[in-house]
């Protein structure tokens, strides 16, 4: 038989008010009372919705400027569209046979490859030197950077302008400084009389152009190199071209892959040098303004969508290649 002292009343199991039990019992509670963060029904929906929401008009902008034209290119490029000879009518890959029956079209192939080469290496290397130069922050380094984006800033069009003036072979400033040095006779036309020579001075208007951007995407990449590296290494003896082979290159590849990427694109397009500086010859003419010719020119869009066709796919493989060959991901 149990005692009834030995039977715990409400009073004797209670723990006390400021027991460890009384203060974890207390928190319980107050978890409970909180609000889980959870949002009504209604608004649930209304915040996961709220993203697509925004991103909608964007989505539908770049839908029906870029994806609808594209895949209308895609279509037309096999139907033979020639306003002077109607209607419209399916020819399958004819348009491309007459492309490559084309010697003006041949010989454009010709000249854009010459245009990526040079283009695409000077564009980078100087793009490397003067990002280099640029590292470092100097008296001036704002300004230069500045000047240094100006041509950039400039339309095609108004650099084939300006350069046309010192190609002029008449009043231009290069053939007076030839002719000064005995080089070329005065009123010599360096334009449009050698085919190597017209795609090298044009290219030289390109890439006085694009070499900005690839200046900025490479110095984008070295700033954000540790320097920690650069005084491990001079502390173990590096000299600035071992430390430049070893460790800015490499660590700067990111920054160098996007810029050749840029310069291809921009070279393998092509248009307002060439036809500003040396209109409709065959001796400098590019892909992009054959398109141009076939389609406003002879009318034949079919064959003008053809070869939009030929460049959007030669951009989008020889830039995937670049990438591959040439992008690294960097971890600091």
């Amino acid at each position: 038989m149990v005692k009834a002292s030995s039977l715990p009343d409400e009073k004797q199991a209670a723990p006390a008010a400021g027991s460890p039990a009384r203060r974890l019992a207390a928190g319980r509670r107050l978890v409970r009372r909180q609000p889980t963060g959870r949002p009504p029904e209604g608004r649930g929906y209304a915040a996961k919705s709220l993203p697509y929401l925004l991103v909608t008009p964007l989505a539908v902008f770049i839908i029906g400027l870029a994806l609808v034209p594209a895949a209308f290119t895609v279509v037309e490029s096999f139907y033979r569209v020639n306003p002077l000879d109607p209607p419209t009518r399916f020819d399958g890959v004819g348009n491309f046979r007459r492309l490559f029956a084309n010697n003006a079209v041949l010989t454009s192939f010709g000249n854009t490859a010459l245009y990526v080469v040079v283009g695409v290496v000077l564009s980078t290397v100087l793009g490397i030197f003067f990002a280099v130069v640029l590292r470092r922050p100097f008296r001036g380094r704002g300004i230069l950077i500045a000047v240094l984006i100006l041509p950039w800033a400039l339309p095609g069009v108004v650099e084939g302008i300006l350069w046309t003036g010192i190609y002029d072979p008449s009043t231009g400033l290069l053939n007076g400084v030839l002719s000064s040095l005995h080089l070329a006779s005065n009123g010599s036309v360096l334009l449009g009389d050698n085919r190597w020579l017209t795609i090298f001075l044009i290219e030289l208007v390109q890439v006085w152009q694009i070499t900005p951007l690839s200046t900025l995407l490479v110095l984008a990449a070295m700033q954000l190199m540790p320097q920690e590296l650069f005084e491990a290494a001079a502390i173990d003896g590096c000299g600035a071209w071992q430390s430049f082979w070893r460790i800015t290159l490499p660590l700067a590849r990111p920054g160098i892959a996007v810029a050749i990427v840029q310069a291809l694109i921009v070279t393998l397009n092509v248009f307002d040098q060439p036809y500003v500086l040396n209109g409709a010859a065959t001796t400098g003419s590019s892909i992009t303004e054959q398109t141009y010719f076939i389609s406003f020119q002879n009318l034949d869009f079919g064959g003008g969508y053809a070869l939009s066709l030929l460049i959007t796919l030669i951009t989008l493989i020889v830039s995937l290649v670049v990438v591959r060959a040439v992008y690294r991901r960097v971890d600091y």
